[in-house]
């Protein structure tokens, strides 16, 4: 990879930020004396077999007992004050190459757009990878010294205590720590098979700032590969130096969730991924997502960004609310609710609709009866959908790209000179690079 351009830094600002917005001084000293004191034996991730269904998706062995039942709407984390919320905010906003939007509070990360009929022939214009839609919960990460953040799509900030470890010695031991690196993924429940034990774990699909510089620039395929060198290597490089050393001077297997880099597929593993790889997830997932190998990483609504879903899962969140006894549907305008006057929402037969007021509720469409059907209340969200959002999961629900259609297409795309020779470059690129690793 080119080295990157002076100009796109941020040290300076993350310098400046460090004073003010990061945590203070004797927090950074307390969370650092928290883990550098531990003194319990670290369990050592556990080999992976080198399986196409099996290496990716099996969560690490460790001593931890689920107590409770983990939900997607579970509260991760410590707040964060205001103040320093607010500094993390313009940070963020200046790694996208962003301008804040009135009080700079909007999420800021990139949405991909519904597949249609119109938007299936990107596929034939331009180099995609696969991967499977995770159904969790959407998050950015701010790694800095002085903590880990969490960001909803609220644009809040949570702070929750990781260990990012930046370099390391062939002693095994990071000199330095990230300070603001900016990721961004979805954290699933894991249910392993057997035990039906739970475990938490974020998945990594984009890197957007490395240690202050922005990277959104950068051909995806690059971010992601910095995903592994930078951020999760180093980690499981130190994390096997403390089990073979008899100094454990931080606890990876306390953290609150795990971690892991999420894969992308050649298009011509589809159909793998589908009939194989889905099936075998110990996560719920409810669709593809297409990722343009070559894009730049684009804030908000990214167009080339392609989701499919299982024509029975595509949904709408809308705002739920009832007036002078009617119950009524809204999405968003130009930042205004709008109301969908002729639409109509089925909740469970147990379930009082009174429950639901004020809330955004995410529905899949019953084509048979004409109404929306409620599908779960979307705790993470505090706004409905947006009209044209609406009007594009309408589009696909009346393209009705099934499973069949969508292979079929894939096909024949393929067979395309742009797959045909990157797929063959690729794939000499992964056999490579997999028998460097076996050296």
């Amino acid at each position: 990879m080119g080295k990157i351009p002076k100009r796109q830094t941020l040290t300076a600002r993350s310098r400046e930020l460090s004073k003010r917005g990061g945590p203070s001084g004797v927090e950074n000293r307390e969370y650092r004396s928290q883990h550098d004191n531990a003194d319990t034996t670290v369990i050592a991730p556990r080999d992976y077999i080198s399986n196409f269904l099996i290496t990716h998706f099996l969560p690490f062995q460790d001593n931890r007992e689920t107590q409770i039942s983990l939900s997607n709407d579970d509260i991760l984390g410590d707040a964060v004050p205001q103040d320093q919320q607010d500094d993390l905010r313009q940070f963020c906003y200046q790694a996208l190459k962003m301008t804040p939007r009135g009080r700079g509070t909007h999420f800021p990360g990139s949405h991909p757009v519904s597949l249609n009929r119109d938007n299936l022939q990107l596929l034939r214009q331009r180099y995609y990878y696969a991967t499977w839609k995770a159904d969790g919960t959407r998050y950015m990460m701010l790694i800095t010294m002085g903590g880990c953040f969490l960001i909803d799509r609220h644009f809040n900030f949570r702070r929750v205590q990781m260990r990012f470890p930046c370099t390391h010695t062939d002693e095994g031991v990071a000199k330095r720590v990230h300070h603001f690196t900016l990721l961004d993924g979805e954290m699933v429940i894991d249910t392993l098979p057997g035990t039906q034990k739970q475990e938490r774990r974020y998945l990594i699909y984009d890197m957007m700032a490395l240690n202050g510089v922005s990277i959104v620039e950068q051909p995806f395929c690059e971010r992601w590969r910095m995903i592994d060198k930078e951020v999760i290597g180093p980690r499981n490089h130190e994390r096997q130096h403390i089990c073979q050393s008899g100094n454990p001077y931080y606890r990876y297997e306390c953290e609150p969730f795990r971690m892991r880099r999420k894969n992308f597929w050649l298009l011509s593993t589809v159909r793998k991924v589908l009939k194989e790889l889905i099936p075998e997830l110990s996560h719920e997932a409810d669709g593809l997502i297409f990722q343009g190998w070559l894009d730049p990483y684009v804030p908000l609504t990214h167009h080339g960004l392609l989701k499919w879903k299982y024509p029975e899962m595509n949904s709408v969140d809308f705002l739920f609310e009832v007036v002078d006894g009617r119950e009524l549907l809204y999405l968003h305008e130009r930042g205004k609710k709008k109301l969908m006057e002729g639409n109509r929402v089925v909740f469970p037969d147990s379930s009082d609709p009174s429950d639901y007021l004020g809330k955004i509720i995410e529905c899949s469409w019953d084509s048979n009866n004409q109404e929306w059907v409620w599908m779960r209340t979307r705790i993470d969200k505090g706004t409905p959908n947006d009209y044209n959002t609406y009007r594009k999961v309408l589009r696909s629900i009346t393209d009705n790209i099934t499973e069949e259609v969508l292979l079929n297409e894939i096909s024949e795309i393929i067979l395309l000179p742009i797959y045909v020779e990157g797929i063959q470059n690729d794939s000499k690129a992964h056999h490579h690079s997999g028998l460097v690793r076996r050296r």
